[in-house]
C-alpha cells in the first residue's frame, strides 16, 4: 500500500516516523524526528502530518479534534484542513504540514516544506494589514527578515498599503512607519526587526476599515509648466479643494517633476499658513518624502497623493486666537516675510562667516516676539543661512523640553513636543531643498517657542557636567529600571547627561533609548520625539546635542511605563518563529 497525497516537493527527505497501525489504533500520535515535532491524524484510511504547533500561539495539536479532515486547537479553536494545513481562521495562520507515504506499514514523512516561504509570509503580511492583526503582522516581518529580506521589503509593503488604504490621507501610522525605518541606524540588531513591526501594526491600525483611495489622474494631454502647476496646486490647497489639488500635483509627477520640485510644491502650500495642524503636515510631508528616500522614488503618485487631503484641512493658525491676542503674531510674520528676500541678499555674500547661535538662543527664548522676528532677520543679514537658522530655531525648541518643568500639566508636555519635531521637519525640508517659502517655517517654529514660554516658568535646570563617573556604562545600565517606574523625568534627564559627559558612548545610548521605546507600548508623540533627537544629534554637535537627547530622555520617562503589550505579541511571535516550544508536553522537552 502506498499512499500520496501532498503536492510534489522539490526534494525528498522521506523519514519513516511511526506504523501505520499504530496511527491507526490511535487516532492520533505525535513524533517527533530532527528538529520538527510533528501530529500525525488518521482520517479516511489515511495519514496525515503536520506541524504539532498551533501557528497562532504555539499549542499543541496532538490530541486536538479531528472531524471531517478538519482538525480544531483546543486553546482558541483554529481549524484547519489536515490534508494542506491551510486554516479557515486568518487570525491563525496555516500550519505546515509534510508529505506522506505508506511503505510497507511504516509512515514516511518528507521534512521539506511544501509552499514557497517567502511567497507565503508576504502573503501573510498583506493579510495582518488588511485584517489589523498584529501577531499575524509580527510572525510575517521576522520570518521575511530572518530569510535574508532587505528591511525596505516590509516597509514598502506598508507604505503601499497604508497609502492605498487610508480615506484621511498621510497620517500618524504612516509617520511613525516611516520613523521607524529612520530609526534602524541607531538600533541593536535584535530590535530592529521589533521596529519594522511597530510601523506596521501602526499603519494596519491606521488604515483598518478605511476604504481605498481611488485615484485621480493627471490632466489629459498637458502642456502645463511646472511653475504654473505649483500655482494652481497651491491655490487649490487654499480654498480646501484636495481633489484639483490632487490632480495638479499627479500632473507635475508625470511632466517629469523631480523631488525637489516636488518637495517645493508641497512645502510651499503648507507654509501659506502659519502651523498648520500644529506643525504636523509640516512633518507628514517630511517623512512622506523621507519614505520615498528609502524606496525610490516610483511610488511617488500614490504617496505624495496622499499628503493633499491632510493639507487642504488642516487648521491655520492666523485663525487661532492665540496667535492673533494679545499680540498679533501673523502681522508681525508676514512683516518679517516682506523683509526676507533683502536679508538673504544682504547676507548671502557672507555666509559661512556667521557664528552668533549663542546669542541667539536666548533672544528666542524670550518674552518680546518682535524681537524674535529681527533677531531672525539681522542673523540672516549676517551671513546666516537658512539651514543654520532652522538649526538654531530647533534646538531652541527642543530647549523648551528638556526645560520642561514637571508641575506642569501633565497634557502641555505636547505642547513642548510639538515645536521641536515642527521645526526639526522644517530643518530637514530646508536641507533638501532650500527655498524662500520654506523659510516661513523657520518664522513660525520660532514664534510657537515664544507661545511656549510659560512651560519653562521655572525652568527645569539642564543637567550640568559636574559629577564624575568612572564607569558611565553602569549608569547606563540603570536606565530600563528607572523607566520601569513613573514620572522619572528629571532623573532620567540627569543619568543621560552624567552618562554623556563622562564620556559614554552615544551610539550606546541612543541604542538602549530605543530599546527602551520600543519595549512601551506605540505611543505617536513619542517615536516623533525620538526620531527628531537622534537626527538632530548628529547635526547639532555634542553639547547642543546632549541637550536634544536630555529632552527625548525625560519626554520617554514622562510616558512610561506603560502596558507593553504589543511587546508582548511581537515576543510571542519571536519565539514561535525561533522554535520555542511554548507549550508543548514535557516529553519532548
Amino acid at each position: 500500500m502506498i499512499q500520496k497525497f501532498a503536492a510534489p516537493t522539490h526534494t525528498d527527505r522521506y523519514i519513516r516516523v511511526a506504523k501505520f497501525a499504530d496511527v491507526q489504533a490511535a487516532g492520533s500520535l505525535l513524533v517527533r524526528s530532527e528538529k520538527h515535532t510533528i501530529a500525525l491524524f488518521y482520517s479516511d484510511n489515511k495519514v496525515y502530518a503536520i506541524d504539532n504547533r498551533c501557528p497562532h500561539m504555539g499549542f499543541p495539536l496532538h490530541g486536538s479534534t479531528c472531524k471531517d479532515g478538519i482538525v480544531t486547537c483546543p486553546w482558541h479553536y483554529a481549524r484547519f484542513d489536515l490534508a494542506s494545513g491551510g486554516t479557515f481562521d486568518s487570525w491563525a495562520d496555516d500550519v505546515p504540514s509534510f508529505s506522506v507515504e505508506i511503505r510497507d506499514g511504516e509512515v514516511w514523512v518528507n521534512l521539506d516544506p511544501v509552499v514557497d516561504l517567502h511567497a507565503h509570509h508576504s502573503q501573510r503580511l498583506q493579510d495582518g494589514l488588511e485584517q489589523s492583526i498584529s501577531l499575524v503582522i509580527a510572525k510575517s516581518a521576522i520570518a521575511l527578515l530572518d530569510m535574508g529580506a532587505d528591511f525596505t521589503e516590509p516597509f514598502q509593503v506598508g507604505l503601499e498599503f497604508g497609502t492605498r488604504y487610508n480615506k484621511a490621507g498621510w497620517s500618524t501610522g504612516l509617520t511613525i512607519h516611516t520613523c521607524m525605518m529612520n530609526l534602524l541606524p541607531y538600533l541593536d540588531a535584535e530590535d530592529k526587526p521589533r521596529a519594522i513591526f511597530q510601523g506596521l501594526s501602526a499603519v494596519a491600525s491606521d488604515s483598518a476599515g478605511a476604504p481605498p483611495h481611488f485615484v485621480v489622474h493627471p490632466l489629459p494631454n498637458s502642456t502645463v509648466d511646472l511653475d504654473t502647476l505649483k500655482s494652481w496646486f497651491c491655490q487649490f490647497v487654499e480654498v480646501r479643494d484636495s481633489e484639483a489639488a490632487e490632480r495638479c500635483l499627479v500632473s507635475a509627477i508625470r511632466a517629469g517633476a523631480n523631488s525637489e520640485q516636488l518637495a517645493d510644491m508641497l512645502f510651499t502650500s503648507a507654509t501659506d499658513h502659519r502651523y498648520i495642524d500644529s506643525g504636523h503636515a509640516i512633518d507628514f510631508i517630511n517623512k512622506a518624502l523621507e519614505a520615498l528616500d528609502a524606496v525610490g522614488w516610483q511610488g511617488a503618485e500614490s504617496v505624495l497623493a496622499s499628503l493633499v487631503s491632510g493639507l487642504a484641512t488642516a487648521s491655520r493658525m492666523e485663525e487661532s486666537n492665540s496667535w492673533r491676542y494679545p499680540v498679533d503674531l501673523v502681522a508681525i510674520l508676514e512683516s518679517a516675510f516682506e523683509q526676507l528676500p533683502t536679508a538673504l541678499a544682504t547676507g548671502r555674500p557672507r555666509q559661512g562667516t556667521w557664528s552668533s547661535e549663542e546669542e541667539l538662543v536666548p533672544i528666542l527664548l524670550g518674552e518680546d516676539p518682535q524681537k524674535i522676528a529681527n533677531s531672525l532677520l539681522t542673523a540672516l543679514e549676517a551671513g546666516c543661512t537658512e539651514e543654520q537658522l532652522a538649526s538654531v530655531v530647533t534646538y531652541t525648541a527642543a530647549l523648551r523640553v528638556a526645560r520642561f518643568h514637571t508641575n506642569n500639566d501633565f497634557g502641555d508636555w505636547n505642547s513642548a513636543h510639538h515645536p521641536f519635531t515642527f521645526a526639526n521637519a522644517v530643518h530637514q525640508g530646508l536641507r533638501r531643498v532650500s527655498t524662500l517659502e520654506l523659510l516661513r517655517g523657520v518664522f513660525d517654529a520660532a514664534m510657537s517657542v515664544y507661545l511656549n514660554r510659560f512651560l519653562n516658568v521655572p525652568p527645569a535646570r539642564l543637567p550640568e557636567p559636574k559629577d564624575s563617573a568612572q564607569n558611565p556604562e553602569e549608569l547606563l545600565n540603570q536606565l530600563p529600571d528607572l523607566l520601569n517606574r513613573q514620572q522619572q523625568v528629571n532623573q532620567t534627564g540627569k543619568l543621560v547627561a552624567d552618562y554623556l559627559y563622562n564620556g559614554g558612548s552615544v551610539e550606546r545610548l541612543m541604542a538602549m533609548l530605543g530599546k527602551l521605546m520600543l519595549r512601551e507600548n506605540r505611543e505617536f508623540h513619542v517615536i516623533q520625539e525620538m526620531e527628531a533627537a537622534f537626527k538632530q544629534y548628529s547635526l547639532l554637535g555634542e553639547t547642543a546635542g546632549i541637550h536634544v537627547l536630555v529632552a527625548a530622555a525625560r519626554y520617554l520617562a514622562a510616558h512610561a511605563p506603560t502596558m507593553r503589550s504589543q511587546g508582548q505579541t511581537y515576543q510571542i511571535a519571536d519565539r514561535l518563529h525561533k522554535g520555542d516550544r511554548l507549550f508543548e508536553e514535557s516529553e519532548f522537552s
